[in-house]
């Protein structure tokens, strides 16, 4: 984990990758839930028999749930001590580039592309990506953006 007292510390980290988190199992239980919540029950994601005679040869994690790990990684990746509060203001670009087999192990890498100021307070871009244990292509890269309210 790496921390910083101020978001001016963090400031001056631009353009450096901040770290990895640890990696984390995605389980059908995840999933499941995953489904039951949004009402995306597509049979690739929920249905392990017929998903093993599918495209991918098992049940995947939806492209969205695997988005939603990001702040459970970010986490364990990065602190600002004094940050205030924290919002999570959107994405400028997400990328689904790989699927994320059921029972993968997964972690988060963050670098800050960017952090300036808005009339709000200051606004961070930080690249996003989620990897999948003995894959070369990410699973997810993700262009996110932070406002830190002093």
């Amino acid at each position: 984990m790496r921390s910083f007292v101020s978001v001016e510390e963090f400031g001056a980290a631009k353009g450096e990758h901040l770290g990895y988190s640890g990696w984390h199992v995605v389980t059908q239980a995840q999933v499941d839930m995953f489904a039951e919540a949004t009402g995306d029950r597509q049979w690739i994601h929920v249905d392990p028999e017929r998903a093993s005679a599918g495209p991918f040869g098992a049940t995947i994690a939806h492209g969205y749930l695997t988005l939603a790990l990001l702040p459970a990684f970010i986490a364990e990746i990065f602190s600002i001590e004094e940050a205030g509060m924290v919002v999570n203001v959107g994405l400028d670009k997400l990328r689904f580039r790989a699927p994320v087999p059921v029972g993968a192990k997964v972690r988060g890498g963050a670098t800050l592309t960017d952090l300036k100021n808005s009339p709000a307070g200051r606004l961070a871009s930080v690249r996003l990506t989620v990897e999948v244990d003995g894959m070369r292509r990410p699973a997810c890269v993700a262009d996110a953006l932070y406002l830190y309210v002093s």
